[in-house]
């Protein structure tokens, strides 16, 4: 009987106990880092005049919380928190996985730089659509311009706003496409399976999750997590052409910033705060996504759509071809000693060769 815990080819943690342990590992990393860039944070604030609030009072746990909003305090706990996920996924990476952490997705050569580059412009694009059509049709009416948050001036909204989708873009990415998807995929590429329907179900599986965890977000529907799991394929669809992250996480950042910062739309449910543009919303919540965003509507995925085509359209044009990279569920071990985990084809030939000699 084979063992439910181990894969003794691959000397490793089989895929489940893998992403229950990473979860762990990153829980504790990312809970330590964010703290401690919560602390720094609270430092700086109180170095430059802030105040904390007084322990004796009544009202000091509303207060305490209001201090986690402080702009130098926010930016501090998001730039740790960032820095525990990829510290967490690098532990995780040569614990759990046996893996370097540039093989989650960051070569970071000048092909890489490239795809990034190309990543951002297509968050771009896909949000200048929706809200060119939407205005084109009358259900987007332009109610101001560069119009700040409710507590910063806007060139302080706008900053905090891109140093948080920064980060957002890192750890999403990171977490569901880099280090998720490929583990599904690997766990999953069994003998009757095979790498390419293993990668398909890794691509669908993480991105499921993905569109899960947004659950808790406000103005959550049914219809706005099915679309969220959609969001998620798009955001993958990079990722499982090319290996490498550089597409998902440009695409993340620019989504979300245009999406929420630059036309002021909700951002999966949640506002945006400073905007180079104010709108009101009108039309059919179906097709706008309503209060939840374009996301939760047919435009969000209209544009999706769009992105794909482009996408496909890019990787045919840099690496001539466009198709699932089916070595991403084939698993090569880069740390300790090398042990090779063969597909039946390659053990084929081996004996042939064997034979020969």
């Amino acid at each position: 009987m084979s063992n439910i815990f181990w894969n003794s080819e691959e000397r490793r943690l089989r895929m489940f106990w893998r992403l229950v342990l990473s979860l762990v590992v990153l829980a504790v990393v990312v809970g330590i880092i964010s703290v401690v860039g919560a602390v720094l944070g609270i430092g700086v604030y109180m170095a430059t005049g802030g105040q904390i609030p007084d322990v004796s009072q009544p009202d000091f746990m509303m207060k305490a919380q209001e201090l986690n909003y402080q702009p130098i305090v926010r930016v501090f706990t998001m730039v740790f928190q960032g820095v525990g996920m990829v510290l967490g996924i690098l532990v995780a990476g040569r614990l759990l996985d046996r893996r370097k952490f540039n093989d989650f997705g960051f070569h970071m050569n000048k092909q890489w730089w490239a795809d990034f580059g190309f990543g951002l412009g297509l968050g771009a694009v896909c949000m200048v659509f929706i809200f060119l059509v939407e205005l084109a049709l009358g259900w987007v009416k332009v109610t101001d311009v560069i119009k700040p948050g409710n507590t910063l001036p806007f060139a302080a909204g706008i900053g905090l706003a891109m140093v948080q989708f920064i980060i957002v873009g890192i750890q999403e990415e990171l977490f569901s496409r880099g280090y998720q998807l490929r583990n599904l995929a690997e766990g999953f590429n069994l003998r009757s399976i095979g790498p390419k329907a293993a990668l398909l179900i890794g691509y669908i599986l993480s991105s499921s999750v993905f569109g899960l965890l947004h659950l808790g977000n406000p103005n959550t529907s049914a219809i706005s997590t099915i679309n969220l799991i959609v969001a998620g394929l798009f955001l993958g669809l990079g990722f499982v052409l090319t290996g490498e992250l550089a597409i998902p996480i440009g695409l993340h950042i620019t989504w979300n910033f245009f999406q929420g910062n630059v036309f002021g739309f909700p951002v999966s449910g949640t506002q945006a705060g400073a905007t180079f543009i104010g709108v009101e919303q009108g039309g059919p919540d179906w097709m706008t996504g309503g209060a939840f965003g374009p996301e939760a509507g047919v435009m969000g995925l209209l544009a999706i759509a769009l992105g794909c085509w482009l996408t496909v359209l890019w990787v045919k044009r840099t690496r001539g071809s466009a198709k699932l990279l089916e070595s991403l569920a084939i698993f090569k071990p880069q740390l300790g000693k090398q042990v090779a985990v063969v597909q039946p084809e390659i053990e084929v030939v081996d004996e042939i060769n064997r034979s020969i000699e």
